[in-house]
C-alpha cells in the first residue's frame, strides 16, 4: 500500500498561555508580534484522521461527524494545500477531525485542532515529524498550535521569519501539582475571532506598550515556572491577560471578550484571594476564565464557584501531553 493510501490519526490537547500571544507581525506566515508562554492541558484535546485518496477532486472534512462550514473548510483546505506544497503532491484527502473542547469560544480548539491536523497531515503526506518543524507548520494554521506539539510548559519563540517562529517545551513532565479550573461562562461561538480580534487590537494606542509588556514577562514567568511559585506564576499571568484585554478596549472601535460571567468569575477569585486562597485567572479571546492554582486549593475554589456557574460548567484540568499518533 502507498503511504499516501495510509490513514493516520493524531491527538492533539489545548494549551493556554499564562504569557499571551496577541498580535501577529506577519499575518500570512503568522508570526507573533511577541513571544508566549502556555500550559498544556490534559482535559481539551482534538483527534485527526487524515487519508489521502487520488479519487477525490477536492479534500472531505467532517468536524464531530458532520460537513464543517464553509470558512473552517476554507482554513483547512488552505492549510491542506500548504502540506501538499511541502511534500510536493496533488492528492486531495479525508480529514476527519473531533472536538472534545468547545469550538471557538476560547477555549483554544484551534490550537489542538491544527497540532493534530498538522501532526496527521504530515505523517500522511511522508513529510518529517520531528516536532520543531511540526510546530512551524501548525502555526501556519493557528499561531497557538505551534505549543501544542509539546506537553507541559511550551515557550512559543517569536523569531522573524518561518524558520525561526517554533515552540519549544521547557519543561514536559510536571511534578508540580499545579492546576487549571476553566469556568465555562458560555459555549457559544465568539463574535469575534481571534485573528479579526488580534488585527482590531492592533489599532489601540497601547498595543506597543502591550508587546513590550508581553515580552518583558518572558523571563520572570520562566523562573518562576521552574521555581514552582504558584503566587509569582498567577500574578505575572493575570496582569499579562488584563494587559491583553486592555488592547481590545482601547481599540477602534472599542470591543471585548467579556461577559456577565467573565467578571463574576473575576470577582470571586478576586473574593477567594482575600480568604488566603491562593488562586488567579486567565482570560483568552473567549468569555471563558481560567483559574491557576495548585491540586490543595481546588476544594476551596469549587466550592466558592460550584453555586456561581454549577459543576458541569467547571473542568478541573492538569498538565497534559504533547502531540500523539493512535
Amino acid at each position: 500500500m502507498s503511504i499516501l493510501q495510509t490513514a493516520v490519526t493524531a491527538k492533539a490537547h489545548t494549551n493556554i498561555a499564562l504569557v499571551k500571544y496577541w498580535g501577529k507581525a506577519d499575518q500570512s506566515l503568522i508570526i507573533p508580534t511577541n513571544d508566549s508562554i502556555s500550559l498544556t492541558l490534559d482535559h481539551f484535546y482534538t483527534t485527526t484522521t487524515v487519508r489521502f485518496d487520488a479519487h477525490l477532486t477536492a479534500d472531505e472534512i467532517t468536524l464531530d461527524g458532520l460537513t464543517l462550514p464553509t470558512d473552517g473548510q476554507q482554513r483547512m483546505r488552505h492549510f491542506m494545500d500548504m502540506i501538499r506544497h511541502e511534500a510536493k503532491i496533488t492528492t486531495f484527502a479525508h480529514i476527519e477531525t473531533a472536538n472534545h473542547v468547545p469550538t471557538a469560544a476560547g477555549l483554544a480548539s484551534s490550537a489542538s485542532g491544527f497540532a493534530a491536523l498538522a501532526g496527521a497531515a504530515a505523517k500522511a503526506a511522508g513529510l518529517s515529524t520531528d516536532r520543531q518543524y511540526l510546530s512551524r507548520l501548525a502555526r501556519r494554521g493557528s499561531g497557538s498550535a505551534s505549543r501544542s506539539l509539546f506537553g507541559g510548559f511550551v515557550h512559543w519563540h517569536a523569531g522573524h521569519d518561518d524558520a525561526s517562529s517554533f515552540a519549544e517545551p521547557l519543561t514536559e513532565k510536571v511534578t508540580w501539582p499545579i492546576r487549571m479550573i476553566a469556568i465555562v461562562t458560555s459555549r457559544a461561538e465568539k463574535k469575534i475571532g481571534s485573528t479579526n480580534g488580534m488585527q482590531a487590537s492592533q489599532s489601540s494606542p497601547y498595543f506597543a506598550d502591550w508587546v513590550k509588556t508581553a515580552n518583558a514577562d518572558i523571563s520572570p514567568m520562566t523562573a518562576a515556572l521552574f521555581k514552582e511559585d504558584i503566587k509569582s506564576v498567577g500574578e505575572i499571568a493575570e496582569h499579562n491577560a488584563m494587559s491583553m484585554h486592555a488592547t481590545t478596549l482601547s481599540a477602534e472601535p472599542p470591543f471585548t471578550y467579556f461577559n456577565s460571567g467573565s467578571l463574576q468569575a473575576m470577582q470571586a477569585v478576586q473574593d477567594l484571594r482575600l480568604t488566603g486562597v491562593n488562586c488567579y485567572y486567565t482570560m483568552d479571546a473567549g468569555p471563558n476564565v481560567k483559574v491557576l492554582c495548585e491540586a490543595a486549593d481546588v476544594p476551596a475554589i469549587l466550592a466558592r464557584l460550584q453555586p456561581l456557574f454549577g459543576s458541569y460548567n467547571l473542568v478541573v484540568a492538569k498538565p497534559g501531553p504533547g502531540l500523539t499518533y493512535l
